[in-house]
């Protein structure tokens, strides 16, 4: 038996978790002062820091078919990008309901969509997890149709004091709501090797999750700071030096990312919280009401598409995706955020 079979058999249970300023930092941020940074940026097919691209929206909008006068839920409001198109096809007829966790981003969503003539006349706000879409019927009524983009927003990823990118210093915490549960910091100071590889093996398929976990755990065990991103990062640099250098660096990149990944699905219980919503979706639509989910991650496809083909069988789907649908060539090349979306999307009966 070899060493990856060995590893295979011996792969632990991992349980998930149940219980300067950044306005200034980026010239991105200001397009109208440095609108060639941004064209430079966006022409090598990366995001600029401090704004976001909505990924697949004409495909949203061919499958959702909005016309005036329907009401629908932007189940994941983030930067407002799908919502705006959304609002734009119901031409001030019917009514958009959006919800978001991020105590942080939704003031700035909802200022600029109100700013571009979108208030609480056409659209409600509310800051709650989009499980809880079971909160918004009594009030809205059956809905036409919904979009839940499962994608954390690029404003979220490029402020340094959330945490949720290696690439630069800021806190460990990586919570869409840094007001509830705990950071990622304080869950890694009580988890153990075993569970935590667990953790990178499931929420993330690192193929170095023993090597990874073993480091992390022990740094801690020893008394050492894995509070900052700086610190987690260099944990895997260091553990990673094995690695032959023609390859070290790719090699290092893409493990940060699959972990900070792995982390920020444990902390905000990402799989059980669109575990809930998928099973409170069918309540929610109306007969003949369409919804399209748009994921980022193997996992979360894998949960989108089993609970659509299970109730498509049982007949409260009357049609599905047969298949994922991709974003283009076209777009992937031009928004390098795009190439692991999956959209997929369902009919009422």
């Amino acid at each position: 038996m070899d060493n990856q079979e060995q590893k295979h058999q011996r792969r632990p249970r991992y349980k998930g978790t149940h219980p300067k300023a950044f306005k200034d930092k980026y010239k991105e941020l200001n397009p109208e002062l440095y609108s060639d940074t941004v064209a430079k940026v966006i022409q090598k097919g990366n995001t600029p820091a401090g704004m976001h691209r909505s990924i697949c929206v004409q495909e949203i909008l061919d499958i959702l078919k909005i016309t005036p006068g329907e009401t629908g839920l932007d189940a994941t409001l983030g930067y407002g990008g799908h919502t705006l198109e959304m609002l734009k096809c119901l031409d001030s007829k019917g009514h958009m309901y959006a919800t978001d966790v991020d105590p942080i981003e939704l003031p700035r969503t909802r200022e600029r969509l109100q700013n571009l003539g979108y208030g609480p006349e056409i659209l409600t706000i509310r800051q709650t997890n989009f499980s809880n879409i079971d909160e918004i019927i009594p009030e809205s009524g059956p809905l036409d149709f919904i979009l839940a983009d499962l994608g954390v927003s690029s404003m979220q990823i490029d402020n340094p004091d959330r945490g949720f990118s290696f690439k630069t210093e800021g806190p460990l915490d990586l919570r869409l709501n840094p007001s509830k549960g705990i950071s990622a910091a304080e869950r890694l100071k009580t988890i153990s090797q075993n569970e935590l590889c667990g953790m990178l093996l499931e929420n993330a398929d690192e193929p170095h999750a023993e090597e990874i976990a073993r480091a992390v755990t022990l740094a801690i065990k020893k008394g050492e700071e894995v509070t900052t991103t700086s610190q987690l990062r260099q944990i895997i640099k260091d553990t990673l030096k094995f690695i032959p250098e023609k390859d070290r660096e790719n090699e290092i990149k893409k493990s940060c990312q699959r972990c900070f990944q792995a982390l920020r699905i444990d902390v905000n219980n990402e799989f059980e919280v669109l575990y809930d919503f998928l099973e409170k979706l069918p309540d929610a639509l109306a007969i003949g009401g369409r919804v399209a989910i748009l994921t980022f991650h193997s996992g979360e496809d894998r949960l989108v598409k089993k609970s659509f083909q299970r109730l498509h069988r049982s007949g409260i789907y009357k049609e599905i995706a047969p298949d994922a649908i991709r974003p283009s060539a076209e777009e992937c090349n031009s928004n390098g955020r795009a190439r692991c979306a999956k959209l997929r999307w369902a009919i009422k009966s």
